[in-house]
């Protein structure tokens, strides 16, 4: 498989959770201005969305949308409980993070990456993503991870959408439980090695 990537994109959540599994993978990198691959390739070939996550099989099928990547990942080894069983009521529950994580969270603080974004406009959009924070913090004031005690692929898509706050100068610590769950989640291997692979 190959993982196309950017780094500090949502391309992240994948590139860990192919850590999660040990999975065997290579790590693509792609200019998000230029659209091209570092080995020189017309991403939108490869993707006519134009954005990363992409994940290209062995058959040369290729998976777009952070969500759906999670859980096709997750379901190839069932046994690292990633994500409940498919066609049971938690995986439905998994789902419904997914959904609100991507259109809520990931959605939410993507929208100030756009530099025209200021003044009451910010604000308004601010408010709405703080009501989104306080859903969050509900279930983590409670518990460790979305799901309960198990860590799924939910928990890794919020992770790596979270940590665009620092980016937006939102800081976390006005809400404790997510800083909690951010330094949960930053300190696992897996985590530790994505970014480091990312970064170099």
């Amino acid at each position: 498989m190959k993982l196309y990537f950017s780094p500090n994109a949502c391309s992240l959540a994948p590139h860990i959770v192919l850590r999660e599994l040990a999975l065997p993978f290579d790590l693509v990198r792609v200019d998000n201005q230029a659209k091209t691959t570092a080995d020189g390739e017309d991403f939108l070939q490869i993707n006519p969305k134009g954005y990363v996550a992409a994940l290209q099989l062995d058959n040369g099928q290729v998976l777009t949308e952070a969500s759906a990547i999670l859980q096709y990942l997750a379901d190839l080894k069932p046994d690292a409980e990633l994500a409940p069983a498919n066609g049971s009521w938690e995986r439905v529950r998994l789902q419904e993070w997914l959904n609100f994580i991507a259109s809520e969270v990931h959605g939410g603080l993507a929208v100030f990456f756009n530099s025209a974004i200021q003044g009451d406009i910010k604000a308004m959009f601010m408010a709405t993503l703080f009501k989104r924070f306080a859903i969050l913090v509900q279930t983590l004031e409670r518990q460790d991870y979305l799901m309960g005690s198990q860590f799924s692929v939910a928990d890794v898509y919020l992770f790596v959408v979270l940590r665009w706050a620092d980016i937006h100068a939102i800081n976390l610590r006005e809400w404790p439980a997510l800083a909690a769950f951010q330094q949960r989640v930053s300190a696992r291997p897996t985590v530790i090695a994505a970014l480091a692979a990312e970064n170099r």
